[in-house]
């Protein structure tokens, strides 16, 4: 019988795993359409009073989303009102959904990251992420690597789809 050989570990491809680089920690949402008036209409002093007796430590060391799921049009100042009241608690806040707050994460874990060790590799940005990779995490982290590998592909390393090829100077 013929011994089987695995041709991918034996191969110079370098796997970049996103998954590898996601943060711990509790991500969650909040909807301020639960402060406005029918959930469309910001009453200032009754908003202020809402953020006032708002329990904002239950967030401690959370990445907390803040958006309107309404289509209400919100002053710029009511959000960063949210925002200054999750300031002493939360790990970091954004304006959006949990995939806007998981794409801030990325960029910026992704912009520390020494590219330089695939200097000339064939590399393969891994697919089928079982924890919630955005989109552009893999666009970002694409970008980053462009610069530096001979070739890049996106999947896994027995069906990968080539993305880039270094052009022969």
């Amino acid at each position: 019988m013929e011994e089987i050989i695995n041709k991918v570990a034996n191969s110079a491809l370098e796997v970049f795993d996103l998954e590898d680089y996601y943060p711990k920690g509790l991500r969650v949402q909040i909807d301020i359409s639960q402060w406005l008036l029918e959930g469309f209409l910001l009453k200032e002093k009754d908003f202020r009073e809402h953020l006032k007796n708002h329990d904002w430590s239950q967030y401690q060391d959370q990445y907390v989303a803040v958006h309107c799921s309404t289509d209400a049009i919100i002053p710029a100042w009511a959000l960063i009102l949210v925002g200054v009241h999750l300031a002493p608690f939360a790990k970091k806040v954004v304006n959006g959904t949990i995939e806007d707050l998981d794409a801030s994460l990325y960029e910026e874990i992704l912009s520390k990251i020494d590219y330089s060790v695939y200097k000339s590799k064939p590399v393969i940005v891994k697919g089928c992420s079982r924890k919630p990779v955005p989109m552009r995490a893999y666009i970002l982290a694409t970008n980053y690597l462009q610069p530096f590998a001979r070739s890049i592909m996106y999947g896994e390393a027995c069906s990968a789809v080539p993305l880039y090829k270094e052009s022969k100077k």
